[in-house]
């Protein structure tokens, strides 16, 4: 693939054949040989219509369904402008939430390994059902509809979890009818559940403070202690993308659509299908801020009960979503449809859609890294590029086959517990699956990100124990 070095961390791919923009990819030389292979599907993305702009990538891209992970998209609505299933991804809403506790680290020692106990045995986790709550179908249609809102209504959490988690907490225009029984049927068993491969709970230190003004703004003080929680939607949204996909690979040629990859199978934003599609995927948001709703409280309970502390909500930020957005395109204000596949909205200061609290620092921007590694919080940045967006994480190198070839559980989890990290795992091969060393260095990516005008480093946290999914 050919591409040239515009600047410092930005490289361009050229339009060619049906490109209808170029292709932009944010990295450092050393991550772009990482991900050779997945600028295909940039060039692929590039050829959707109504696309704008460019067809985008972030640091930690590596190759997903359709889309990159890590790919990032908008359409002009009123141009005819798509929304692809593909460009959200099957875990939809899989996201990030942070909470800090009042207390530092040397407080927690004595304590850390209760503490992981007692999260161990109150954290659903694994591939098939399980969750904090048990929902009868009335109360899961209005989890699709109220995500956080509701959970924190029936009792499951406070007000301030609204108003620092995206959108307060739901996305609009959920529509829950367009989640079918099937859907409906996985999704009841797993609210409050981490589900497998990367998703995890962390209990995290602050070991480095960059910014102390935002930091203070965001709640976050250096030898604070963390939590971060990392899952979405589970088997709803899963059953949720694959059924518009196919719905929409059957529907494309009624509106003269092609497209080099049926896994991009899309319609025009103002279809049927593309509305019926968007209300399904909102509430499959919802679901999955419920979810992390519900993870948070079991956390809370924990932490009271084994080490007196209280934790307070940073930020909730999802990472696979398509969202309707007003940007400058070309001069002129444009309403988009963004789709945002294993990549952060990284709002600046004073961005109108943040609570009044953040405004003056900007939006709490959340990286995770892997286990053993350390994780970041930035922030957005005034004129960030690609409609204020950024990486979502380290981003995988290996697949979980070749990875679980590398090291065994058993072996992976008495290195990371000699390095001081408290492990619960749920299976030692789902613990192999996901050794660091199947990502990318997640300081490169972050340095990336930050290199490029995307984002600014606030605070660098490094894990005390890890829940694994």
């Amino acid at each position: 693939m050919e591409y040239v070095e515009e600047r410092p961390y930005r490289f361009r791919i050229g339009r060619r054949g049906d490109m209808r923009v170029p292709g932009v990819v944010f990295a450092s030389p050393a991550l772009l040989r990482d991900a050779e292979k997945s600028l295909e599907q940039v060039v692929n993305v590039a050829t959707l219509p109504g696309i704008v702009s460019a067809s985008y990538a972030m640091p930690d891209i590596h190759w997903g369904y359709g889309f990159p992970i890590g790919g990032v998209a908008a359409t002009d609505i009123g141009e005819g402008g798509v929304v692809s299933p593909g460009g959200v991804g099957f875990d939809i809403s899989c996201g990030v939430r942070l909470l800090a506790a009042d207390c530092d680290r040397r407080a927690l020692e004595p304590v850390l390994h209760p503490l992981m106990d007692g999260l161990g045995q109150v954290i659903p986790r694994g591939a098939g059902p399980g969750g904090v709550w048990r929902l009868s179908g009335r109360e899961l249609e209005r989890v699709l509809q109220g995500g956080s809102r509701y959970a924190v209504e029936e009792g499951h959490g406070e007000e301030r979890d609204l108003w620092r988690c995206e959108d307060g907490g739901a996305v609009a225009d959920a529509d829950a009818d367009q989640v079918n029984e099937r859907a409906r049927e996985r999704g009841l068993g797993q609210v409050g559940s981490l589900g497998s491969g990367n998703h995890f709970l962390e209990v995290q230190q602050v070991a480095e403070v960059y910014d102390e003004p935002v930091a203070a703004g965001f709640g976050l003080a250096a030898d604070q202690v963390c939590v971060m929680i990392h899952c979405g939607s589970r088997g709803l949204g899963h059953q949720i993308c694959s059924d518009h996909v196919r719905v929409m690979d059957r529907a494309m040629a009624r509106y003269g659509i092609g497209v080099p990859d049926r896994q991009l199978a899309c319609t025009p934003v103002a279809s049927p299908e593309g509305r019926a599609y968007l209300g399904a995927m909102a509430a499959a948001a919802n679901y999955g801020r419920a979810n992390r709703q519900l993870l948070a409280q079991a956390a809370r309970r924990v932490f009271r009960r084994e080490a007196g502390a209280r934790l307070t909500l940073v930020y909730d930020v999802s990472h696979n979503l398509a969202k309707v957005e007003t940007h400058q395109v070309d001069g002129e204000q444009r309403r988009l449809c963004v789709h945002r596949k294993g990549a952060t909205r990284a709002f600046p200061p004073g961005h109108p859609e943040l609570p009044e609290d953040l405004r003056p620092v900007g939006q709490p921007v959340l990286i995770p890294g892997t286990m053993g590694t350390a994780s970041y919080v930035l922030t957005g940045v005034p004129g960030g590029d690609a409609f204020h967006s950024t990486c979502h994480g380290a981003g995988r190198v290996m697949s979980r086959h070749q990875a679980a070839r590398t090291i065994g559980g058993k072996q992976l989890r008495a290195r990371l517990e000699a390095d001081g990290i408290a492990v619960r795992p749920v299976s030692w091969r789902g613990l192999a699956e996901e050794t660091p060393e199947a990502y990318k260095d997640v300081d490169a990516v972050v340095e990336a990100s930050e290199g490029a005008g995307l984002c600014r480093k606030v605070a660098r946290l490094v894990p005390l124990g890890v829940v694994k999914g």
